[in-house]
């Protein structure tokens, strides 16, 4: 998270000229003190508070498009008119101001809370059921108070970790020692008790869905309305001896991350399996504590198959440059007390293991509940599956884009779906339709790709990785399916832009003005 903003630029609250801000454009300002941005649109202004309701970003460092400012750093947006946050990451929405007009001036009136645009609801389920406890989970609940559903919701997860975490901080800056505990939960539990939301930690088994009936693992069942399944997925624990050695872990969950923090000591001899983004991540935020760390994987590059090449090497090379060694084109054999065996035979000494090899969908009570499943469940636009009054959504959801469907397991995606479900719910909702984002963070270096190319033809690179200045173009037959930016925000937010538009000229100018 930022530190606080400083305000800065003219005292609104006093007035200023209408062409002192820019028709389309951003003003950086404040009213009494307080950091704001305005923002025009011909003859209309509006002025918000300028720090993100996710990790404080400036948002005058962001875009104004349409009826929304968008936060720079992970592209949460909120509407000029009301202040409302209409796309994660933020939990919560942003003040506004009322603007009032002078002849050719402009001040500020009273100060005014973020407020929801509701839609009447056409649906009102009898109760809605969430089975999970993670970002779309929350993110469901969330937006179905917000439209004015008043029936009531439960959550019901096994192994519960309390409310729905900020997951990312899991690897991040938690993991990494540099931020407390207080910045994981995302809204707390009086959020939840507050809105008549319960929880009930247990395990569904399966619904079904004729009844509409869930069954517990303790021989319990539960009546529901209507469900939404976002079961999330698990790390993946690779099948090799010494494997389940208890100094060996992963790294899904908050007691995943608990136990890890509770075994570090500055010197410690750490090997990370798996040179993904969560073990790059996890390789990191050890160093950040004074573990010495070397990463294990199969790659020739680390990221290379999904980033590049030339990312590749630039990201090997962060972290070489904080100390970490790599055994790259390896795999491990085994696991001992005190080291990994490669299947070359050669052995790396470590005091502690953190497997970062992915993940895997955890389908059971879709299968189960007798849902249409096809590396994850099968959904249509809105996200419903093959039986009625039953979503989907998150990491488990295969969802249709174009001629292709997809499953993507990004944090800002599940909580995008969970919102789309929500609605859908109430009969007021829209098709999935966002541009794909997510963040990785390597020390002081962000990394935001926009979009989704799972294959691509060729990896462009715009300006200089080297110099911390690029945009990374991923082609599918000439055509740009994704964007990665280092130190691009506002162009990574154009990019998201022109991908949803599916301009292709804009995109490519974008590359082209990168210097």
């Amino acid at each position: 998270m930022s530190e606080p903003l400083q305000a800065s630029g003219p005292e609104l609250s006093k007035g200023i000229e209408l062409a002192e801000i820019a028709d389309g454009g951003m003003l950086t300002a404040q009213v009494n003190g307080e950091p704001v941005v305005a923002v025009r649109r011909g003859e209309e202004v509006f002025v918000l508070a300028a720090k993100c309701g996710h990790y404080g970003a400036p948002l005058w460092d962001g875009v104004f498009l349409g009826n929304e400012v968008r936060c720079p750093w992970h592209h949460a947006r909120f509407d000029v008119r009301t202040g409302e946050a209409v796309n994660p990451p933020s939990p919560v929405g942003i003040a506004t101001w009322l603007v009032v007009r002078e002849g050719s001036r402009v001040r500020t009136g009273a100060r005014r809370e973020p407020t929801a645009a509701r839609a009447s609801i056409r649906n009102a389920p009898s109760s809605v059921l969430i089975v999970g406890g993670g970002a779309a989970a929350d993110a469901c609940a969330e937006q179905l108070r917000r439209r004015g559903y008043e029936g009531p919701i439960t959550f019901v997860a096994r192994d519960h970790e309390g409310w729905p975490i900020d997951r990312p901080n899991v690897s991040k800056d938690v993991l990494a020692g540099t931020a407390p505990d207080e910045w994981l939960p995302i809204r707390g539990a009086e959020f939840y008790q507050n809105h008549r939301i319960e929880l009930v930690d247990a395990e569904v088994t399966r619904l079904d869905t004729g009844a509409r009936v869930a069954q517990l693992a303790d021989g319990r069942s539960l009546p529901f309305g209507v469900a939404l399944l976002a079961t999330g997925a698990s790390a993946i624990r690779l099948p090799i001896p010494g494997a389940d050695l208890p100094h060996v872990h992963v790294l899904r969950t908050l007691g995943d991350m608990k136990a890890i923090i509770g075994a570090l000591r500055p010197g410690l001899k750490a090997v990370v399996v798996g040179a993904s983004f969560i073990g790059l991540e996890v390789a990191a935020s050890l160093r950040a504590r004074q573990v010495e760390v070397t990463v294990i994987a199969p790659d020739s590059r680390p990221l290379g198959r999904v980033l590049g090449p030339e990312v590749g090497t630039f990201i090997q090379a962060l972290h070489e440059e904080k100390g970490v060694q790599f055994r790259l084109g390896r795999k491990p054999a085994s696991i001992s007390a005190s080291a990994v065996t490669c299947d070359d035979g050669s052995t790396v000494p470590a005091e502690l293991v953190v497997m970062g090899v992915g993940v895997r969908p955890n389908l059971s009570v879709a299968e189960k509940s007798g849902l249409k499943v096809d590396r994850g469940v099968v959904v249509d636009a809105n996200l419903r599956t093959s039986a009625p009054g039953v979503w989907a959504a998150g990491d488990i959801a295969r969802f249709p884009r174009g001629d292709e469907t997809w499953r993507i397991e990004h944090w800002v995606v599940a909580e995008q779906q969970g919102q789309v479900a929500a609605r859908d719910m109430l009969g007021v909702g829209a098709p999935y339709g966002h541009v794909p984002f997510f963040w990785s963070q390597h020390y002081d270096v962000p990394i935001n790709y926009v979009g989704h190319a799972e294959k691509w033809d060729a990896a462009d690179v715009a300006g200089s990785l080297k110099d911390r200045n690029a945009l990374v173009a991923y082609r599918q037959k000439g055509r740009i399916a994704a964007v990665a930016s280092v130190y691009r925000d506002r162009d990574s937010l154009l990019a998201e832009d022109a991908l949803g538009r599916n301009d292709q000229a804009a995109l490519e100018q974008l590359l082209r003005g990168v210097s």
